[in-house]
């Protein structure tokens, strides 16, 4: 391909373009999970101004058959916010403007989920996003978006009632129930990158109302009981109430990573401390914790401690699966095994199985309303490690085959779907894991608004 004219790119736009090897072409291709650091090259990147700059940028790459996607927080967990095309990086369009007579708040595409709680919170409203203020908002509400108040709240894209969309064609559309409704549903769970580029958002809120919290945790020898135990509260507990559970361990090696295995649960309610107590009195019952901790939070107290930090030095991989029946004892029993075969790294995160509970108001919500189908599921089983730049390839190498043996070994235990937004590049049938039933539906809506596949990546919709 001849090489295209990148200067003359840059001459239609207000914002800035960035070419390799100019001063902030490093910053502008960052990418939040190091294992795919250097793994794209773009051509270039675009810090987009305005909308006019994101329409001008989609129309110049498609005419020079350069390919595009988008950037918001680079936070995809597959790296797949870069490609070595063009990128169009919407950091600049962030503005969160919120309207107290309807209580909607309307997001520019690059908006942080953080940037959204700060101009919501004078105003004590909420939108259910997720565990990290880094994230954007856009990516995270296209592929679902979950948290602690996802059980009362629903999910991040259950709140959405409007998105304006920069096309394949240039054109700017604006989505919700009765103006291109299909469009609007694509983008409920659809995945991010897929459509177009999302300018802007509009949420319904949610009163932001206080909450209590705890953190618990068990011995080892007792994590058996808690997980078993915790699987049998859930379906009962209420709808105010969510919970993570964590079994995970840490170390260099299998020898100093025997001192470090431990189960954990955090969780959150929308009410006071006694009553959370309460609820979780038949865990407690089940194995006297090592430590607990409960304490009555404002819900914005809450919201940034239970933040999930983002160390510098971040090379992970996660594979998920959904649990829609309790994993039985023989399950549970593996898991903890894993656990135990633990090759080492010299990251302090070390691996684990996460179970964040689900159900509730995500469950409520007709798998064909939105494209987000996973509608039928108690918890999101996260399978996860990490490793360091200090780690030898070798080493790499057996953490990511950990990874893998886990999460095929919890195939007889739970489902095959997985959570779109944790993107899974090893995933194998990514159509039916991410969207089940709901994936021709997607493509049908492909192949309206961007027939020719402008916006195309490795687990696109119609790749």
């Amino acid at each position: 391909m001849i090489d295209p004219n990148w200067a003359g790119l840059a001459g239609e736009l207000r914002g800035r373009l960035f070419r390799p090897g100019d001063p902030g072409y490093r910053v502008a291709t960052h990418v939040r999970n190091k294992r795919h650091e250097g793994a794209r090259t773009p051509g270039a990147v675009v810090v987009a101004a305005d909308t006019e700059d994101v329409r001008r940028s989609v129309l110049w790459a498609r005419e020079h058959g350069v390919p595009v996607v988008a950037r918001s927080g680079g936070h995809s967990f597959a790296g797949y916010s870069l490609n070595d095309g063009l990128v169009v990086d919407l950091g600049r369009c962030s503005l969160v403007d919120v309207d107290a007579s309807t209580g909607l708040v309307t997001a520019g595409g690059g908006a942080r989920t953080g940037q959204v709680h700060d101009r919501l919170r004078p105003y004590e409203l909420t939108v259910p996003t997720g565990t990290s203020p880094l994230v954007g908002i856009a990516g995270l509400t296209l592929g679902g978006g979950c948290e602690y108040a996802s059980r009362s709240l629903g999910l991040t894209c259950n709140s959405l009632v409007e998105t304006t969309v920069v096309t394949a064609d240039g054109d700017l559309v604006v989505c919700n129930e009765t103006e291109n409704p299909d469009l609007f549903w694509a983008c409920r769970g659809g995945g991010g990158g897929n459509f177009g580029i999302n300018v802007s958002l509009t949420f319904r809120t949610h009163p932001a109302r206080d909450v209590s919290m705890c953190r618990l945790t068990w011995e080892w020898p007792d994590a058996e009981r808690v997980v078993d135990a915790v699987q049998r509260l859930m379906p009962e507990a209420p709808h105010e109430f969510s919970l993570n559970l964590r079994v995970a361990t840490s170390g260099a090696d299998s020898a100093s990573a025997a001192g470090n295995r431990f189960v954990g649960v955090s969780g959150y309610y929308f009410g006071p401390s006694e009553e959370l107590r309460a609820i979780l009195a038949p865990v407690i019952s089940a194995a006297a914790p090592s430590s607990s901790h409960f304490v009555d939070q404002t819900y914005w107290e809450a919201k940034g401690n239970m933040s999930h930090p983002s160390p510098v030095d971040d090379h992970f991989m996660t594979r998920t699966r959904y649990v829609k029946e309790p994993v039985s004892g023989q399950g549970i029993h593996s898991i903890l095994t894993w656990m135990e075969k633990w090759p080492g790294s010299r990251n302090p995160d070390g691996g684990g199985l996460g179970m964040f509970a689900w159900g509730g108001a995500i469950n409520d919500v007709p798998a064909a309303d939105s494209a987000f189908v996973h509608r039928d599921t108690m918890f999101l089983a996260s399978m996860d490690a990490s490793w360091s730049r200090e780690d030898s390839p070798r080493q790499v190498e057996a953490v990511q085959d950990w990874v893998n043996g886990l999460h095929a070994d919890m195939g007889s235990y739970m489902s095959d779907a997985s959570y779109q937004n944790f993107v899974d590049p090893e995933l194998d049938d990514w159509r039916q894991a991410y969207y089940g039933t709901n994936y021709p539906r997607l493509v049908e809506v492909k192949r309206t608004y961007d027939p020719t596949n402008v916006f195309g990546f490795d687990q696109g919709i119609q790749s």
